[in-house]
């Protein structure tokens, strides 16, 4: 079992496709980088302006002590921070554990 998160968020209106090259680019690979697992991101179906980010990590405090690192860091406050937060309007985050499969099972390439 691991911690799974699930973000979503609520980008404000147009914004969409910037927030999606921003994420494949720059913050995606930032995440990578500093061994964060991205199970899967994207554009809801629904709406290009909706917005999800699934991560997991091994357990809770795991997922803490890597994004406080994470979001601490001068790549990311020096980077893509600024241009991902001006354009979320609203954000949802909800943890969950869940197994391996079910996990595979989500990930997008």
């Amino acid at each position: 079992m691991r911690a799974v998160e699930l973000l979503q968020y609520i980008l404000k209106p147009g914004t969409g496709r910037e927030f999606h090259t921003i994420m494949v680019e720059i913050s995606a690979p930032l995440h990578r980088g500093a061994g964060i697992d991205i199970i899967a991101f994207g554009n809801s179906i629904h709406d290009e302006d909706s917005y999800f980010l699934i991560r997991a990590f091994d357990d809770i405090e795991h997922m803490k002590a890597s994004q406080e690192k994470f979001y601490m860091s001068d790549e990311w406050i020096n980077g893509p921070r600024e241009a991902i937060i001006e354009r979320i309007q609203t954000s949802v985050k909800s943890v969950l554990m869940l197994p391996t499969m079910a996990i595979e099972g989500l990930r997008s390439n």
